[in-house]
């Protein structure tokens, strides 16, 4: 079965840190595009950001520049987004998605994981 599953979500104060991880089962992520999408409650969906497969292409949406980073260990079939400086308004539901490897980057999305929690709030 083809999955991509999100962990790493949970409760965290103001200014602190969480590392989210999206891996893969069913296929193998070395050839894909990877994103990271948040949806806030009464929000619509948002990219956060998109690392390419192999050629070192990565997007952050402007507000979480500075604070986030995207990596991915092919070994391990796993992509991350570190999430430091946290602020209230980065709670969300984060999701990620497989997405084809040419432009736009993380244009053509096709398996998505069925998401995780943050909540920024002391």
């Amino acid at each position: 079965q083809v999955q991509l599953v999100e962990s790493g979500g949970g409760l965290v104060q103001p200014g602190g840190s969480l590392r989210l991880s999206c891996t893969a089962s069913g296929f193998t992520l070395d050839s894909y595009a990877i994103g990271w999408f948040r949806q806030a409650p009464g929000k619509e969906r948002e990219e956060v950001s998109c690392i390419s497969s192999s050629d070192g292409w990565i997007y952050y949406e402007d507000s979480v520049k500075g604070r986030f980073t995207i990596s991915r260990d092919n070994a391990k079939n796993t992509v991350y987004l570190q999430m430091n400086r946290l602020k209230p308004e980065d709670t969300a539901v984060y999701y990620c998605a497989s997405a084809l490897n040419r432009p736009p980057l993380c244009g053509y999305l096709e398996v998505w994981g069925q998401g995780t929690l943050v909540t920024v709030s002391s």
